[in-house]
């Protein structure tokens, strides 16, 4: 089990600085830095929070649009630095 914020760093860096929304995703290997990505991405994506984009070289990932005002919210919870930085 990965922290909340575990998961809210890595949504962050998605939101803010990729803006990686639905089918806008971004290599999984360039979040290395995240000692437990696999876990974080194995508990976003069982939420519907995430979504992991299966290509034939790479895999892929990127918020799901469905939930972005929820994604955001929680966001902004962990993180209150962060409010109305991410849209």
């Amino acid at each position: 089990m990965v922290s909340d914020l575990e998961k809210v760093q890595l949504m962050s860096v998605l939101a803010r600085s990729k803006g990686n929304w639905g089918d806008k995703y971004d290599r999984r290997e360039h979040f290395k830095k995240f000692q437990n990505l696999k876990e974080i991405i194995k508990e976003l994506s069982k939420k519907d929070w995430l979504i992991v984009h299966n290509k034939h070289k790479f895999t892929g990932i990127s918020l799901n649009t469905q939930f972005k005002r929820e994604i955001i919210d929680f966001i902004e919870r962990e993180m209150p630095h962060l409010k109305s930085i991410i849209k």
